[in-house]
């Protein structure tokens, strides 16, 4: 496994990629490919990838991954506007 890391890593060098390129690249692979295997099951996914569920679903929304995978948070639809619209209505 590490040969495959280390001739990827040549490869992204060679091409000219920056660090957060590179990282984005990865991370956005991962988890598109885990959601694919859990069938968009995000708390399985979550768990595969050994994060937080919130923290899935927040580079979720970063990477533009889901479609039908991607849930608003509960209670989104009927959250409040800030005090300061509230006060100025």
């Amino acid at each position: 496994m590490k040969d495959h890391f280390d001739a990827l890593i040549d490869h992204l060098l060679e091409g000219g990629l920056f660090l957060e390129e590179a990282v984005e690249i990865l991370e956005k692979g991962m988890i598109d490919r885990v959601l694919d295997r859990t069938n968009g099951h995000q708390s399985e996914a979550a768990r595969l990838l050994g994060i937080h569920r919130n923290t899935l679903l927040r580079k979720m929304m970063a990477h533009q991954i889901g479609g039908k995978r991607l849930r608003k948070p509960a209670g989104s639809a009927t959250a409040r506007p800030p005090m300061a619209k509230r006060l100025a209505s």
